[in-house]
């Protein structure tokens, strides 16, 4: 094996520069050539005829008022329903410091209600988004535990 590596690399190397001496010879050859001409550009473009498809046949349609047919989605609802008011309660709250806000919102977190927090310079209003009228008194005996006095009552919007 160590013979055969000893005889190869050579035989490999003089096969690369015999290649890369012919190709030398064919890039640096000299012909001549007698009857260039210098190249010009093509002023005139060969305009091809435009191919009509099917498809152009639609555009050019003279009907008006027709339209071509498409696939039809039907989407039947029951507007039978009787629509039942949720009330929405909302609560006031005066807090002196951000803790008790903080608190506030953990409580709120905790008893699982979805609320709209609207902060003005002298309270805080929250409109909370439940029916369950228990869940909210309870929510209000938390509440004083942090010394938070909340008023709860029925939200009616201003129109």
């Amino acid at each position: 094996m160590h013979k055969i590596l000893k005889w190869l690399t050579p035989l490999i190397a003089v096969g690369v520069a015999i290649f890369i001496i012919f190709f030398l010879v064919s890039i640096n050859s000299q012909e001549v050539y007698l009857d260039t001409e210098p190249l010009t550009l093509a002023k005139e473009t060969k305009k091809e005829k435009p191919v009509n498809s099917w498809l152009d046949q639609f555009s050019k349609s003279e009907r008006k008022g027709y339209s071509y047919p498409v696939n039809e989605v039907y989407i039947k609802t029951d507007l039978d329903e009787k629509i039942t008011k949720t009330i929405t309660y909302k609560l006031s709250a005066q807090l002196m410091d951000p803790y008790q806000l903080f608190c506030l919102k953990e409580e709120l977190k905790q008893h699982k209600l979805k609320y709209y927090l609207k902060k003005d310079s002298k309270s805080v209003d929250l409109l909370i988004y439940s029916q369950n009228v228990d869940k909210l008194q309870n929510l209000l005996k938390v509440l004083k535990n942090y010394k938070i006095v909340a008023n709860l009552e029925p939200y009616k919007e201003d129109y």
